[in-house]
């Protein structure tokens, strides 16, 4: 009976001792990612000259779940050159009604660019000054505040992609871009693959809301990628791309209160598109948005927003 005892108390230490290195082991996980996040954040974080909007009465305060906006910017910054900002999406973050609305703006919409007196095409906004006037222009352009920015460095997003170990997206079109051939259905994309699926446009007879549409799965990809604890075993390259490839105003604390506050909306993210004219004006391209659509936009965005 004795030697039953002393056989239980035996493994009963054991099996204590099993689970607390398993705390241990998890804990400095958790502690390493954490550490690892901030510090990409850190990297990522770049503020702007620019003050709260005047379409805004109040700060947004996260804490309070206030609705925001985020324009995100996915930039082609190659050697020699500026860049522009060939992708343009606005999410409208409402977590009083668990969604985000995400609006793709084509990047030849014709549009006053704010800051330069001129009407042009929206992407031309990041080429002539930056984040701001690119903020300022859409700003204008949707009469909705734009709280917050994210910019993409496209260049080095296949980066990020080969980071989460590739992604998965549904293709809906046969074609073939930069030597590499991408059929219909179902395929797994490295970071190399990504960067084409998402540039190819002009195979495409939907012109530039296909290529919307494959950037949008593209950055979808990631992100359910990246939030997944799959992907995590290689946390360390994932937060070192992101950290190089993206930079935003948000601070590390603002992204911890969204991630408290907002995470349910998060999971319901619905698209938007703006339909345009393509149309010539003195022998260049624009997309041109009738006013009606543009209202209807617009009062959508701002239901979102609560702004109404």
């Amino acid at each position: 009976m004795k030697s039953h005892k002393r056989k239980s108390s035996k493994w009963v230490k054991v099996t204590g001792i099993i689970l607390l290195l398993l705390f241990i082991t998890v804990g400095v996980y958790a502690y390493t990612v954490y550490s690892s996040l901030k510090n990409a954040v850190v990297t990522m974080h770049q503020p702007i000259e620019r003050e709260v909007s005047v379409k805004r009465e109040t700060p947004v305060v996260f804490k309070e779940k206030d609705p925001f906006s985020v324009l995100m910017l996915g930039v082609d910054e190659r050697e020699g050159d500026k860049g522009r900002s060939d992708t343009i999406i606005v999410l409208t973050v409402n977590p009083n009604n668990n969604s985000v609305k995400m609006l793709s703006i084509p990047r030849d919409t014709r549009t006053e660019i704010i800051g330069k007196g001129t009407e042009d095409k929206i992407n031309h906004a990041y080429a002539f000054g930056g984040v701001p006037m690119a903020m300022d222009t859409v700003e204008h352009f949707l009469d909705i505040p734009i709280d917050y920015y994210m910019q993409i460095n496209m260049e080095g997003f296949k980066d990020i992609v080969d980071a989460v170990g590739g992604v998965k997206v549904q293709n809906d079109l046969d074609f073939s871009q930069d030597h590499f051939h991408f059929a219909k259905g179902e395929i797994t994309l490295n970071g190399e693959q990504a960067l084409s699926f998402s540039r190819m446009r002009y195979e495409d007879p939907r012109g530039d809301f296909g290529r919307q549409s494959r950037q949008r799965q593209i950055i979808q990809a990631v992100i359910d990628k990246g939030v997944s604890l799959s992907s995590l075993t290689n946390f360390s390259d994932f937060f070192t791309a992101i950290g190089k490839n993206i930079k935003t105003n948000l601070t590390f604390e603002q992204m911890t209160d969204i991630q408290k506050n907002y995470r349910d909306a998060g999971k319901n993210i619905q698209q938007m598109e703006i339909n345009e004219t393509g149309t010539m004006i003195n022998k260049i391209y624009y997309g041109v948005v009738a006013a009606e659509e543009k209202q209807r936009i617009q009062t959508e965005l701002k239901k979102q927003l609560e702004l109404q």
